[in-house]
């Protein structure tokens, strides 16, 4: 908290400066460790099917006789909400209308820009965010519910540092952990607040698209998720996540069935075979003989630095909601869900975006260029029945994720500075959402929505490293139970007299891998 108070009062009074060093510490990371975001979480795809197809996938998340906290429809909502609910709402028409002018590599505003513009949507929202929060979250509940370690980022790491977790280098690994989803939920924050006073502007003519109507929406909205955060998950955070995903695929469903529906059915499967035929290209492609880059730093990665940042947040969040699926139903839930229901909802708004533009001559694409991206899901619905009300509930919808995220962002940072406490106190979280405000109105105030991505940006390089060691101690400890379970299974398999020589190598083998992992919260219980 003393740390992050320094950087909200060095904003506040000296904004200028804080644009000038987050723009050149930016700079240097993205030129110099490009690379490593799209390796990183390349490994992260590879290790997500692993998980999936290889020999870990019946172990359950829990003990063995464990059912799921939550029913399917819950938890997706739970997925869905924290996330990227505000992301997809934000860049639903605006993504790919922005690369069909400004595509990769195909001429602008043809029908080979359009077809790219929608691959590399779908990519930058597909297989690689999820299977980073997927990686993120599998160990932290594999850990909490398996072996009932405290729910902390440090806990993941006992198998290969030992009691060492639990000292300073475990608390420093906690804070840096609290530093990357402060600055990853103060974006969504920015960029939701930010398209809500763009959606007021535009309803209400009375109301300007200013940087002031930003700072009040962000202190309305913190009052509202504060007054949810007193409700707990079970209450406010799931029942606003039931609101949300109604609201959301009923606005796509408006969309939809007035849109050319067809041409969206056959630019979700068109698409999609696309994204996976070019997907080895695009997910290592770093430019090194084309020379330009600005595609690949404004987009790719910036979304990948973002999807890094989130994952302590939402990784956690879906940990905790997570209890009792198996490894393998947990990681399909994961990523093959959100990444099929992303591509639905791009392609619906993504056609209809590009519709709305041509029949306009262009006109949301000018107002993108004049005001800013989070005008155009406004600009497109300002042209569809009854847009008053339509605008109404989009605006609804923003906030409403803007709400829960908010909300399961103080939940995740109580329950990682109270030690892992899987339900912290009202206090703790309050304490969180006054920062969380403060973090996302001294980034707008500095630089706005360009200052967010910077944060975001650095927040995520270090905590990326930490990541990589957080997989290698998850496939340690599996490695470890597996060989053990597959022991057990042929013991009980065998006479019972088993061999006496393999019955002290399974005991030798147990007590060894107790002995890497976590203390437990209530004594050293297995």
């Amino acid at each position: 908290m003393a740390l992050i108070s320094v950087f909200i009062i060095w904003g506040a009074f000296f904004p200028t400066n804080v644009d000038y060093v987050l723009g050149l510490v930016d700079g240097f990371i993205s030129e110099t460790f490009g690379w490593f975001y799209l390796l990183v979480t390349t490994g992260f795809v590879l290790l997500a099917l692993f998980l999936i197809f290889g020999p870990y996938g019946k172990i359950k998340l829990g003990k063995p006789d464990d059912k799921p906290e939550y029913s399917y429809f819950t938890w997706f909502a739970f997925l869905f909400t924290a996330g990227m609910g505000v992301g997809l709402v934000f860049y639903g028409v605006t993504e790919p209308l922005t690369h069909y002018y400004s595509p990769p590599s195909a001429d602008p505003e043809t029908i080979a820009a359009a077809e790219q513009s929608m691959q590399y949507t779908l990519f930058h929202w597909g297989f690689h965010p999820w299977a980073t929060y997927a990686v993120l979250a599998l160990t932290l509940a594999y850990f909490k519910f398996r072996h009932r370690a405290p729910a902390l980022i440090s806990s993941a790491f006992a198998p290969l540092i030992g009691a060492r977790s639990k000292g300073g280098l475990g608390v420093a690994i906690d804070t840096l952990a609290v530093f990357a989803t402060v600055f990853g939920i103060a974006t969504s924050l920015g960029l939701g607040a930010t398209q809500i006073t763009a959606g007021l502007s535009f309803t209400f003519e009375g109301i300007p698209n200013t940087l002031a109507t930003n700072l009040i929406v962000i202190l309305v909205i913190t009052v509202l998720f504060m007054l949810s955060a007193t409700t707990g998950i079970n209450r406010g955070i799931r029942y606003m996540s039931w609101l949300n995903i109604i609201l959301a695929i009923g606005l796509m469903a408006f969309v939809f069935i007035l849109g050319s529906s067809v041409q969206m059915i056959e630019s979700f499967t068109t698409t999609l075979g696309n994204y996976i035929q070019n997907l080895p290209s695009m997910t290592l492609g770093m430019n090194a003989f084309e020379g330009d880059r600005g595609f690949l730093d404004a987009w790719t990665l910036f979304y990948w630095a973002w999807w890094i940042g989130w994952s302590p947040f939402v990784g956690t969040f879906i940990a905790r909601v997570s209890r009792g699926r198996t490894i393998r139903e947990f990681v399909l839930g994961v990523t093959a869900i959100p990444v099929i229901f992303s591509a639905f909802w791009f392609s619906v708004f993504g056609i209809a975006g590009f519709e709305t533009n041509t029949a306009q001559g262009g006109a949301i694409h000018q107002l993108m260029s004049e005001i800013g991206n989070e005008v155009a899901l406004f600009a497109f619905l300002e042209s569809q029945p009854m847009a008053a009300v339509v605008m109404g509930v989009a605006v609804l919808l923003i906030a409403s994720f803007f709400v829960t995220s908010a909300d399961s962002g103080t939940f995740v940072l109580g329950m990682l500075t109270t030690g892992g406490k899987l339900n912290p106190g009202t206090g703790v979280k309050l304490v969180w959402g006054v920062i969380l405000a403060g973090t996302a109105a001294v980034l707008l105030w500095s630089g706005g929505l360009k200052a967010l991505e910077m944060a975001m940006l650095i927040a995520a390089f270090p905590f990326a490293i930490l990541m990589i060691f957080m997989c290698f101690s998850l496939l340690k400890a599996l490695k470890s139970e597996h060989g053990i379970l597959q022991m057990e299974s042929r013991q009980r398999q065998h006479d019972p007299k088993f061999r006496e020589k393999q019955q002290k190598e399974l005991r030798k083998m147990r007590k060894g891998f107790e002995e890497s992992l976590p203390d437990a919260e209530d004594g050293k219980e297995l």
